[in-house]
């Protein structure tokens, strides 16, 4: 029985880690060993940023809609409040989007929902 070689399968997972290690500063992009650190701790960033990225843009969008609606006289809480009694579905990354872009449309959501708010006595 002959002996089992493994030079092909070894080349190949060394080569796909190479790969994924292009374009790195010094021995990160060509030694076997730390390019494959590298590229762990590369997929760690990635997986841990692609959440934060969500946090970021949710964050952002209040901010633009907290500025918006305050030129209107409310806060951005009462705002929200005001959305969810008039029953409005928007989510806030299209509020953001209409308070950038569409300002008449937006004044008209913050009128609604002003609307909706109970009067304080």
């Amino acid at each position: 029985m002959s002996r089992i070689k493994r030079g092909t399968t070894t080349r190949a997972k060394h080569k796909r880690i190479l790969d994924q290690a292009k374009g790195y500063y010094g021995r990160r992009k060509n030694t076997i060993r730390i390019a494959r650190q590298a590229v762990e701790k590369a997929g760690q960033y990635a997986y841990r940023d692609r959440k934060v990225k969500k946090r970021s843009f949710r964050a952002l969008w209040i901010q633009r809609i907290n500025a918006a609606v305050r030129a209107e006289g409310l806060t951005y809480s009462q705002f929200m409040h005001g959305v969810k009694l008039a029953g409005i579905e928007l989510d806030r990354k299209v509020m953001a989007d209409l308070a950038m872009n569409e300002g008449g449309v937006f004044t008209a959501i913050v009128a609604q929902a002003k609307a909706a708010l109970p009067k304080a006595a």
